[in-house]
């Protein structure tokens, strides 16, 4: 019992520290109140943390919630209530796709599906929704900012759980490849390198249009490495892409705080989908084909069982010809 407790402690404050972490990046881009930020990976690291280790863990992601809020929210109770919602809604978001039976492999389409739509859309409108209404109540809002805070809000949340939560989904499951030649490590090289290369080439150069030179690489990531490529580059190509609105270079140039936060995010979203979609139909598809294998197999082992077998001096039965 006494090692079980001490187990569960030290993950949650493993959970605790990694939130906490996780939050000062993100905090490095506010852009509303210095605590709303486009892509908020604390929410991506509470709902990996609650799917991989079980709701027994959510103490940590209140404590971590608290430690950052605290220095930045306008009173305590404040700081409580906003603390609420940043734990309220991961667990939410993990009791819904439990319900809907969401695996952590991502190897399904509905996985995917459900992480989209239960886990960001719906679960990360709990804390952006308490969120913006702490801050109007408290009055570090006007009224009429509650609108534009929660959907910077909602959208950071919901980016978090699309980029970060897979990526650590995936890294949990890593394994080293034995298997893998030296062509397979310098594709996944040469992989690497034009993902980056081409996002920065995108994200400094004022055309827009060049953004959808990423989504080669990222097709490219899917089709080759599946999940264990698609995520680490979707996460790479938008930390580029929020480092580059944050910078105000490439395509965020002389625009607004509303109108470079739409491209962000849709550029973003675009992206954590194109991955984990293409990465989680590729590895449906290739399920299929080898359980379509193996019951070819063990239908070929069936079949040749009821073939009627030769006798003795090698001729098939009803086939010995008269003396």
């Amino acid at each position: 019992m006494g090692r079980r407790l001490g187990s569960t402690t030290l993950r949650v404050l493993a959970v605790a520290a990694v939130y906490y972490g996780a939050a000062q990046i993100g905090l490095l881009q506010q852009l509303v109140r210095d605590q709303v930020t486009p892509l908020w990976p604390p929410t991506g690291v509470a709902l990996a943390g609650l799917l991989l280790m079980g709701l027994r863990v959510w103490p940590g992601i209140a404590l971590g919630a608290f430690l950052v809020n605290v220095s930045l929210g306008p009173s305590l109770l404040s700081v409580l209530a906003i603390t609420a919602g940043n734990t309220l809604a991961p667990v939410c978001a993990c009791l819904m796709l439990r319900r809907a039976g969401f695996r952590n492999e991502l190897d399904r389409l509905r996985d995917v599906l459900a992480l989209v739509f239960l886990g960001a859309l719906a679960g990360m409108s709990i804390s952006a929704t308490i969120g913006s209404g702490v801050l109007v109540l408290s009055g570090a809002l006007d009224a009429g900012d509650f609108w534009p805070t929660w959907s910077v809000w909602w959208a950071g949340d919901a980016m978090g759980i699309l980029v970060v939560t897979p990526f650590l989904l995936v890294l949990r499951n890593a394994r080293w490849p034995s298997r893998a030649g030296p062509g397979r490590w310098l594709e996944a090289v040469a992989l690497a390198l034009g993902t980056v290369s081409v996002t920065l080439l995108a994200t400094r150069t004022r055309d827009t249009n060049l953004l959808f030179l990423v989504s080669p690489f990222l097709i490219w990531a899917a089709f080759r490495f599946r999940l264990a490529g698609a995520a680490p580059c979707a996460l790479a190509v938008s930390t580029l892409a929020i480092l580059a609105a944050d910078g105000d270079q490439g395509p965020f140039v002389g625009k607004d705080v509303f109108a470079n936060m739409v491209t962000l995010q849709a550029f973003n979203g675009t992206t954590a989908l194109t991955a984990l979609l293409i990465a989680a139909v590729i590895t449906e598809r290739d399920r299929t084909y080898e359980e379509i294998k193996r019951v070819c197999a063990r239908l070929s082992v069936v079949v040749s069982r009821m073939e009627p077998r030769p006798d003795a001096d090698g001729y098939p039965p009803g086939t010995r010809p008269p003396p």
